[in-house]
């Protein structure tokens, strides 16, 4: 039953099949929001209350556009397997490159202008933006030009640096809390969450627009 004095967001998702992805479909859901995730395979997530899957691209702008129309928001997971992509002009890869990141923010701001939806939220690997020398040049480079792309739009964004994350967990993990967790699972969850929390915090408060943010501390 839902709270009538808790304001529903409808939060299109791209990366649900992630760690993050599911901390955050837990969160988003334990709050009442309404989450619209975007996947290849329909049946990838069980039905759940509150929850929707659809098909779409991330790397076409008219896909794009077709899948967040409607939403009050959009969060995408840059660098989380399973994103949905069926453009010809981009190879299927199991996560996408620096160069497809960059093609993805394209389609994403000419999507979202298109149907008036300001919104972002941009998880990947901006930490890169902070450090003068940076390891991996490519990355450095296609963060600072999807950072170049946000400027110049419409959009009322925000950059999240990516945590660390442990592969294959699932919303049910962040759904209940266990105490018959893996050992070292119980400080991946936590990060994790602490992660969407902040995320669903600066969905409700509209925080840090046009701000790069990361809410985990650097180990």
């Amino acid at each position: 039953m839902k709270n009538a004095e808790t304001p529903v967001i409808k939060v299109v998702l791209y990366g649900a099949m992630s760690s993050l992805g599911s901390a955050l479909m837990a969160e988003l859901l334990r709050r009442q929001h309404e989450v619209i995730a975007i996947l290849d395979d329909l049946t990838a997530l069980a039905p759940r209350p509150g929850l929707r899957t659809k098909t779409g691209d991330l790397f076409d702008p008219e896909r794009v556009k077709q899948s967040v129309a409607g939403a009050s928001a959009v969060v995408c997971l840059l660098n989380a397997p399973g994103l949905p992509m069926n453009s010809e002009q981009v190879e299927r890869t199991l996560v996408p490159g620096p160069v497809e990141q960059v093609l993805a923010v394209d389609a994403l701001i000419a999507g979202m202008q298109a149907v008036n939806i300001s919104r972002l939220f941009l998880v990947g690997d901006f930490a890169l933006l902070d450090e003068e020398q940076a390891d991996d040049d490519l990355q450095r480079h296609a963060a600072e030009e999807m950072l170049d792309a946000l400027k110049s739009s419409a959009l009322q964004w925000t950059l999240i640096n990516a945590p660390y994350a442990a592969p294959g967990l699932g919303i049910e993990h962040f759904s209940q809390v266990s105490t018959s967790l893996e050992p070292g699972l119980a400080e991946t969850l936590e990060r994790l969450n602490r992660v969407a929390v902040g995320i669903a915090d600066e969905l409700r408060l509209n925080l840090h627009v046009g701000e790069h943010v990361s809410f985990v501390p650097a180990n």
